[in-house]
């Protein structure tokens, strides 16, 4: 059957000659793996901007849910204008790297869809990376609980919540108030607090890690070092 649906575009790698393997978050279906043909000439240089990380697409796809592979009848963008930038590239490419390792195949999320189909990548681009992960989090149902206190002080990664002593995975007094002042900033919807580079930088890092704790796939996260460095 043929479905009309909005999608994020996530990953893209080469299946042939002529096609490409795109993974993309949908609204309806969550995230799938569709085959794209043309990959040569004028039309598919077309296709191939059309396919940068997080692009907004309109497709019709075959759904058969019989196989992990359909093909895509038609495909367009939703938002051509995207900027180009190289701080807005490699945000887009985070975020993406951030779907593409944290969602699991045919897991509608539509809440989450809405919020990365209206992000503002100009809106404080350097907190963003943060923003986007306790956003991500609390959507997949990881978010950390912010039982910060005078006598919880210190965020730890596997359980997930603030603890008095310090152990091997807990993040140090420091990043462990940042991250709260963060979370604090989520819940009640204000702009996050202003830090330095280097802070940003540790609860960036710790984050990751503990995404790595809570679900299975992600790992090999790369885009983190390049922000580092468009970040500076």
């Amino acid at each position: 059957m043929l479905l009309s649906t909005p999608a994020i575009v996530l990953h893209v790698f080469p299946y042939s000659d002529t096609s490409v393997i795109a993974r993309v978050f949908t609204r309806q279906l969550g995230m799938r793996s569709y085959i794209i043909k043309g990959r040569g000439g004028s039309r598919g240089r077309l296709r191939q901007s059309l396919l940068q990380p997080l692009s907004p697409l309109d497709m019709v796809v075959y759904d058969n849910r019989r196989t992990q592979l359909n093909h895509v009848k038609e495909i367009s963008s939703r938002r051509p204008d995207m900027a180009a930038d190289p701080i807005s590239a490699s945000l887009r490419f985070f975020a993406a790297e951030v779907l593409y390792k944290a969602l699991r195949e045919d897991e509608p999320l539509p809440a989450l869809f809405d919020y990365v189909d209206t992000l503002d990548l100009n809106l404080r681009p350097s907190q963003f990376p943060l923003t986007f992960l306790l956003h991500t989090a609390a959507h997949l149902g990881i978010e950390p609980m912010d039982n910060y206190s005078a006598a919880n002080p210190l965020f730890h990664l596997e359980e997930g919540r603030f603890v008095a002593s310090p152990d091997e995975l807990t993040l140090t007094a420091d990043d462990s108030l940042l991250l709260h002042a963060h979370l604090a900033a989520l819940h009640n919807s204000t702009v996050p607090p202003a830090a330095a580079l280097e802070r940003r930088q540790r609860l960036l890092d710790a984050l990751i890690a503990y995404f790595q704790v809570h679900l299975s796939g992600f790992h090999n996260f790369k885009s983190s070092e390049i922000l580092h460095e468009v970040l500076a």
